[in-house]
């Protein structure tokens, strides 16, 4: 696996162990929520062919609000 490939798992992974772990019980939420924001911003940009050629995250339907 490249490196890119290895950041964007090891990252994704930590976040699917903050999530489980804000559900159980006694979790603390003011950790989960400074840490989660940091963890999604830290997201590298996606390994190559996650996505299918042509795909734009930004192209969707317009929602109430949006110009």
């Amino acid at each position: 696996m490249c490196p890119r490939a290895e950041d964007f798992a090891r990252t994704v992974g930590m976040l699917a162990d903050l999530g489980l772990y804000s559900q159980t019980i006694g979790a603390d939420q003011h950790f989960v929520a400074a840490v989660g924001p940091s963890l999604a911003a830290s997201l590298p940009e996606p390994p190559p062919g996650l996505f299918p050629p042509g795909y734009d995250p930004t192209d969707g339907p317009q929602y109430p609000g949006q110009a």
